[in-house]
C-alpha cells in the first residue's frame, strides 16, 4: 500500500445497520477514515465507538438524505474533517414492499427520495472532489432490478433505475477519471429481509423458520447472504485492485437468479 492509498477517505451511507454498517466496518480496515451517514444518530454513535475501540477513525454524520440540502452538508462535513474523499458507497434507502395496484403516488415519491435521489445528489456534489482524487463510486440496488414482480414493483423499478443511473455516471467518469459501478445484492439477512420473510411466512401460514427454509429451496440458494458477504465485495470494488473495473453491474445473490 502506498502512502496515498493509506490516506484514503470513504463515505458510506446507510451505515447504521445492515449492509451499510458491515461495509463501513470493512472499509475502516483499508481507509484511513470513513464518514458514516444515516438518519439514526444512535446507530452511528455506536458504530463510531466500536471502530474507535479497534483504533479506526469514523466520522458520524447523522443526516436524512431525502432532504435536498443533505448531500452538500455530508460532503462539506467530510472535507472539513479529512480534506479529501476517495470513495463514495451509496447504500442508504429502503423502498416499500407493496403490490403494483396498492402503491400510491406518495409511496413512489418516498421510495425515490432516499434510495435514488439521495444517492444521485450525493454523487453529484462529491463528483468534483472524486475527480481530484481519481476516486470511485458504488451504487447498491438489488436483484429485483432484474426480476421485477407485481408484489415488489417499486423495489424492482427503483433498483433498475439506480443501475441505469450508475451506468450513466460511469460514462462521464471515463473522461473525468472517476470509476463507477453498481452492485445488486440478493437475499441477504438484513432486518428488512427478515420483515419480507415474515410476510412470506404469514402468506403461507408457516413459522418463520420453516418459511426461511422453504424460500431458500424455492430460490435454489444454498444459504442466505450475510451483510459481510456484500461488504467484502464492495471493499474490493473501491480498492486499487479494481482500478480497471468501471461501468459494471454485479449481481451477488448466492445463485438465486438462474440466468447468466
Amino acid at each position: 500500500m502506498t502512502v496515498a492509498d493509506s490516506q484514503r477517505v470513504a463515505i458510506v451511507t446507510g451505515a447504521s445497520r445492515g449492509i451499510g454498517r458491515a461495509t463501513a466496518k470493512r472499509l475502516a480496515q483499508d481507509f484511513s477514515a470513513v464518514a458514516i451517514v444515516a438518519r439514526s444518530a444512535e446507530g452511528l454513535e455506536s458504530l463510531t465507538k466500536e471502530l474507535a475501540a479497534q483504533g479506526k477513525k469514523a466520522l458520524p454524520v447523522p443526516m436524512d438524505l431525502k432532504q435536498p440540502t443533505a448531500a452538500a452538508e455530508v460532503v462539506t462535513t467530510t472535507l472539513s474533517a479529512f480534506g479529501r474523499i476517495d470513495a463514495l458507497v451509496n447504500i442508504a434507502g429502503a423502498v416499500k414492499q407493496a403490490d403494483l395496484f396498492e402503491m400510491t403516488d406518495d409511496d413512489w415519491a418516498d421510495g425515490l427520495a432516499l434510495k435514488f435521489h439521495g444517492a444521485r445528489r450525493l454523487t453529484l456534489v462529491a463528483w468534483s472532489e472524486l475527480m481530484r482524487t481519481k476516486g470511485t463510486v458504488v451504487f447498491t440496488s438489488g436483484t429485483a432490478a432484474i426480476t421485477p414482480k407485481p408484489a415488489l414493483v417499486a423495489i424492482g423499478t427503483i433498483n433498475a433505475a439506480i443501475s441505469a443511473m450508475a451506468k450513466a455516471f460511469s460514462e462521464r467518469g471515463l473522461t473525468d477519471g472517476v470509476r463507477v459501478n453498481s452492485v445488486m445484492p440478493g437475499p441477504v439477512l438484513t432486518d428488512r429481509r427478515r420483515v419480507m420473510l415474515e410476510k412470506y411466512a404469514a402468506s403461507k401460514n408457516l413459522p418463520i423458520s420453516n418459511a426461511m427454509e422453504i424460500y431458500a429451496k424455492e430460490t435454489g440458494i444454498a444459504r442466505y447472504g450475510q451483510p459481510e458477504d456484500i461488504a467484502e465485495f464492495l471493499a474490493f470494488l473501491v480498492s486499487p485492485a479494481a482500478e480497471w473495473i468501471t461501468g459494471s453491474s454485479f449481481r451477488i445473490d448466492g445463485g438465486e437468479i438462474k440466468s447468466v
